[in-house]
């Protein structure tokens, strides 16, 4: 175990942060993001699933991507519940709508393709954002998604963005898919993201960007291994620095 391993350890018992990590689809906010809530002993909430878990229902009972009345009101009645895995078939978490194990369906192609216009939704943003920040209240949580650090938690302990380029997020996307034996186009996947990007970057409401006091952090040359190292570095200093202003 490192120093900073056992450091992020400690702030479990210590400290009652809140951290934000932001950042484009396959960025690696989920992987880095559970592994540290796991760590720290914190909530983990990726607020991705719960706007793909909204895509996929959606899906499912035919409804008009472009009907945002009907989307808001899907988002306002369904039951979204996020737990630490059940199944041990690779999942971080367990995504559960209205009781139903979705966990690898939200990560279907077609949800990949309608995700940002739904989550572009203003009426399905308010809803969750809605939920989203109640439950950051409660303190102790690590919070992942397209603007948690701008809306959902401004406040947040610890702001960071994770990037990288489409190229590399796209074959990111591709081995993940071919791992767990799903068929996958590259190019496809590839213009997926480019897609999800502009439509992310552009929306009115909640568009994606880093907050003005978050750190970026590029993860186009950086193993997983590699990006935990620097993050559990800027943990370890956000725990140093909160410990001196309490006098601990």
């Amino acid at each position: 175990m490192t120093g900073s391993e056992a450091t992020t350890s400690e702030v479990g018992a210590s400290q009652s942060l809140t951290i934000a990590i932001d950042g484009p689809a396959a960025s690696g906010k989920s992987t880095i993001g559970g592994l540290l809530a796991e760590r720290l002993g914190y909530l983990y909430l990726d607020t991705g699933a719960m706007y793909r878990a909204v895509t996929w229902v959606a899906l499912e009972r035919g409804l008009d991507i472009d009907d945002e009345e009907a989307l808001s009101a899907l988002a306002r009645s369904l039951e979204i519940e996020i737990t630490r895995p059940g199944v041990k078939d690779g999942r971080q978490y367990t995504v559960l709508a209205d009781g139903e194990d979705v966990t690898w369906e939200i990560r279907r192609p077609d949800v990949d393709r309608y995700v940002s216009p739904v989550s572009a939704c203003a009426g399905v943003r308010r809803a969750l954002t809605g939920q989203q920040c109640r439950i950051a209240q409660r303190g102790r949580v690590l919070m992942v998604g397209r603007d948690i650090g701008t809306v959902v938690i401004p406040d947040a302990d610890l702001k960071i963005y994770l990037d990288a380029s489409p190229e590399v997020r796209a074959r990111r996307r591709y081995l993940q898919l071919v791992e767990r034996g799903k068929e996958a186009d590259y190019e496809r996947i590839l213009s997926n993201v480019v897609r999800r990007d502009r439509i992310d970057s552009q929306r009115e409401v909640a568009p994606l960007k880093a907050a003005e006091d978050a750190i970026v952090v590029d993860t186009d040359n950086l193993s997983i291994s590699e990006v935990l190292d620097v993050v559990e570095q800027l943990i370890a200093e956000t725990i140093t620095d909160a410990a001196k202003k309490t006098g601990a």
